[in-house]
């Protein structure tokens, strides 16, 4: 009976090879390959973080447009921008060009890149010029990013499909608030436009208004009166 199961075995080259729980993916092609083969699997949803702008869910290695096909059979998209991408108009004329259930909210700092495939399959950047990559298909690991979504997806504003305002509350927008909270971290000018994915130069025009409206005429006067002001409470002007 032996000879006849072993016979009976599929001999081991026509075994399906499982992929990798966790690979690294070295240069833009390959990255777009396994960004493109994850896309044509998925099958319910897609979870992306986008920090510092208008980027498409495979902005970690160039691909064909894939979104409306991914949306026309059924899959939902959820992304997270920064709240400096509120006014990009491009990216909200490209999102209501889509079809089907895809929503878009801004928190003013998000995580690294991370785009989640139905849950079982992630991509992170593994260096700065994201010529690698990492592939991961760790069952706690991929959850766990996920999880990281959810939380952030909870607290972030919706932008698309139903855009919300950012009114000034107080003389102090929601923007500069979070500019506030940055400042009495001691962050620079320069930290504070890489954190929130905006130019020194806007930051300092925000900067300046905080001044005017509080009333202050230095940086280390500044920091005092965003603590005593009530800036930063939950319901002091420009929270939520």
């Amino acid at each position: 009976a032996a000879p006849r199961a072993a016979a009976a075995a599929p001999p081991d080259g026509d075994a399906a090879p499982r992929p990798p729980a966790i690979a690294v993916l070295r240069g833009l092609p390959r990255i777009s390959d396994a960004i493109c083969e994850a896309v044509a699997a998925c099958s319910d949803e897609v979870l992306t973080v986008q920090p510092g702008g208008f980027h498409r869910i495979w902005d970690l290695g160039p691909a064909p447009p894939r979104e409306q096909p991914l949306l026309s059979r059924g899959c939902r998209m959820r992304t997270l921008y920064q709240h400096t991408t509120r006014h990009a108009f491009p990216l909200i004329a490209h999102f209501e060009r889509l079809d089907g259930d895809v929503e878009v909210r801004t928190l003013s700092e998000v995580t690294a890149q991370l785009v989640v495939f139905d849950r079982t399959v992630a991509f992170l950047p593994a260096d700065r010029d994201c010529a690698l990559a990492l592939e991961i298909r760790v069952p706690a690991l991929v959850g766990s990013l996920a999880a990281l979504f959810d939380r952030l997806w909870q607290l972030a504003t919706p932008l698309f499909p139903h855009p919300a305002p950012q009114p000034a509350r107080g003389g102090v927008t929601a923007r500069q608030r979070a500019i506030a909270e940055l400042l009495t971290e001691g962050l620079t000018d320069a930290d504070i436009a890489e954190r929130l994915g905006m130019n020194v130069r806007t930051v300092r025009v925000h900067i300046a208004k905080l001044a005017q409206v509080l009333g202050s005429t230095g940086r280390t006067q500044l920091g005092y009166l965003i603590g005593q002001s009530g800036l930063l409470s939950p319901g002091g002007p420009g929270g939520s």
